[in-house]
């Protein structure tokens, strides 16, 4: 999504870049022995959650598809009985184009203290800049996996929660403008996140921990031990990869160092709050062939994958 910048987390300055890999950093995890546990996780639900925001065509905010799918993802989470709040707000693109956006967030029992954010953003990028073909490069993604494939995880662990009865204290924020950046503008990048962090819908608010999922339902994917993730909320990584080793899904989360990422995770740890990126590499260690062009559709959408991410997510949040 764009070169190599730097961003200010904190007191650190460090080296990212949207969705471009880059150095990663040393890491020994805790080895932890397998146990033979599962969640409840249908893949297919998941599935259909996705292509259902696919249908709606690109979901660029100002559009009547941003506007349909938004009014839908609202629907169905209201469905699981939780409490929704939506934040609707005018943003900037680097260019000055006004977004209408809107950030979708949903509580689990809001009335315990202890709290943990699961986060994907639901808009697409506006161009396909990354596709072979040059003459593709001024149209919308259609947004499988980069987009819908994160939002229809977390619609699926929304259903199981509900299903479950859970007493935790669980939110899930569906999240705008993260995909509307320039190449050239490191701050151009996760608009709908910084606004949330810097805005929070509830007085005081601070979840304990966040999890973001990002391109989580290509084919072919694999997800490694992302550089900000590692250095930021080691802790937090080691526990997420330990509950993917439990339930059998290790071969997709190695335990190699991944590299730096700007994405929305960065808007949550500015803010102190720990969070883990999970995001999906191809085994060379770049991004799948399809990522930000015409071809990010359903026909590259794995439930293997899906199913790989959400039983190790509902693992996780079990414990």
């Amino acid at each position: 999504m764009k070169a190599i910048a730097l961003t200010i987390l904190g007191a650190c300055c460090l080296a990212g870049c949207a969705k471009t890999t880059s150095t990663g950093s040393d890491s020994t995890p805790v080895q932890e022995a397998p146990a033979q546990m599962s969640a409840p996780f249908d893949a297919d639900s998941a599935y259909s959650f996705i292509a259902r925001q696919v249908e709606f065509g690109p979901r660029v905010p100002g559009t009547a598809a941003h506007t349909a799918c938004g009014d839908w993802l609202e629907q169905k989470l209201r469905e699981t009985g939780c409490e929704v709040i939506v934040q609707r707000v005018t943003l900037h693109a680097f260019d000055g184009t006004p977004l209408p956006a809107r950030n979708i967030f949903a509580r689990f029992n809001p009335q315990a203290a202890d709290r943990t954010l699961l986060l994907a953003h639901w808009d697409t990028r506006p161009w396909a800049d990354n596709d072979p073909d040059s003459a593709n490069h001024s149209k919308p993604v259609p947004g499988a996996n980069d987009g819908a494939s994160g939002v229809g995880v977390l619609l699926e662990v929304a259903r199981q929660l509900n299903l479950a009865g859970s007493d935790k204290g669980i939110d899930i924020l569906f999240t705008d403008a993260e995909d509307y950046g320039s190449d050239g503008d490191e701050d151009s990048w996760a608009l709908g996140t910084r606004y949330f962090a810097e805005n929070p819908p509830v007085a005081g608010y601070a979840p304990k921990q966040a999890v973001l999922l990002d391109m989580v339902g290509g084919a072919g994917s694999i997800f490694t031990r992302e550089y900000f993730s590692n250095q930021y909320a080691p802790a937090l990584l080691d526990d997420l990869w330990a509950s993917a080793r439990a339930t059998g899904n290790e071969q997709l989360f190695s335990n190699t160092p991944g590299g730096a990422i700007t994405d929305d995770h960065l808007e949550l740890l500015k803010v102190g709050i720990p969070t883990v990126d999970i995001i999906g590499f191809s085994p060379d260690g770049g991004f799948l062939p399809t990522w930000h062009t015409l071809r990010d559709d359903m026909t590259n959408i794995s439930r293997e994958t899906l199913q790989a991410v959400g039983t190790t997510l509902m693992h996780w949040l079990s414990k």
